[in-house]
């Protein structure tokens, strides 16, 4: 029997790069081999599709293989852009579609989403680089209580991520943000356990399947950036030491977010737990898969191994 072919798309035009190149890697090596004939295409920074190795015209790529592993993360790979190419081509991929992706990567709009589901989400406004810094560093103090998380709107992986504690902070981590987008979503900040949740679409008879919820510990109490969650210091619970009650509401919420986003074959939400109550901070439509990523090990503590969960979401890939 002929094998399936599948190109692994990594690396792209991101501030994400280096991680998209770690899932892509991960991906490539532990694709099943008597199952799928794996092709590395890696985008470069500037944009320019690589099969094999050689510069190729994406169209020629899509000639060449029966589905594509979407590797990629952040802006171009996750906000819906390269799923239009994917679409226009008519080649089947893993992950979320046009729309589902726009929605889930611009964070004040998937906050508008959560709402909408009844989904408690920490308060927060969206401020533009256009706008005069003076005014927005006021409406953030005038509108929520310190300190406040700043965000760019549009990236993942905590990149450009700051917590202000003071309104002379704020200032400094409005520019921090807009050095990566052109939109800031400023937050209240909710102090609690920081804990994330996979879904799966279609898994042991579930037509949404939430996996085992997994509590982040950030080293010396820091939170979860960038640059802890792929240096090996951040210790990972999973399953996560929680009241029973807390872990299955975790779950449902993952699996309302999922649903009400539209999104497709599997993702996975972050979420605080506070004295006031659970709160969903975000969902990843295209959760990392290196050997320091969450959802891998939520899947292994599950008895899904990482060749079958990528087996599996390829599956998903090819029946859409």
């Amino acid at each position: 029997m002929a094998k399936i072919r599948v190109a692994v798309l990594r690396g792209g035009p991101s501030a994400e790069y280096e991680i998209s190149l770690m899932t892509g890697e991960n991906v490539l090596k532990f694709l099943p081999k008597d199952k799928y004939q794996a092709h590395d295409v890696l985008i470069s920074k500037d944009g320019v599709w690589h099969m094999d190795g050689f510069p190729t015209d994406p169209a020629k790529i899509f000639r060449r293989v029966d589905a594509v592993f979407n590797a990629l993360h952040g802006e171009y790979g996750e906000d819906g852009i390269v799923q239009q190419i994917l679409e226009g081509h008519k080649i089947p991929y893993t992950g979320s579609g046009i729309l589902a992706s726009a929605m889930a990567m611009k964070k004040n709009i998937a906050k508008d989403v959560y709402k909408n589901a009844w989904l408690k989400t920490p308060r927060g406004i969206t401020l533009k680089k256009t706008a005069n810094i003076k005014e927005s560093v006021r409406d953030i103090n005038e509108t929520l209580f310190p300190p406040w998380i700043i965000k760019p709107v549009g990236r993942g992986s905590s990149v450009g991520v700051a917590i202000a504690k003071t309104v002379p902070d704020i200032g400094p981590a409005l520019e921090k943000a807009f050095s990566y987008d052109n939109e800031a979503l400023a937050e209240e900040f909710i102090s609690g356990r920081e804990t994330t949740c996979g879904v799966l679409e279609n898994f042991r008879g579930s037509k949404y399947y939430a996996l085992p919820v997994i509590e982040i510990i950030p080293p010396d109490g820091f939170f979860f950036d960038y640059k802890v969650k792929y240096n090996g210091e951040t210790k990972e619970i999973c399953p996560a030491h929680l009241d029973s009650k807390i872990s299955e509401e975790i779950q449902n919420m993952s699996i309302a977010a999922h649903s009400a986003l539209g999104l497709c074959h599997y993702s996975r939400s972050d979420f605080i737990v506070s004295k006031r109550g659970i709160y969903i901070l975000e969902t990843n439509t295209l959760p990392g898969l290196t050997s320091e990523s969450l959802l891998p090990k939520a899947s292994e503590a599950v008895g899904l191994s990482f060749p079958n969960l990528l087996d599996h979401l390829v599956s998903l890939a090819l029946e859409k």
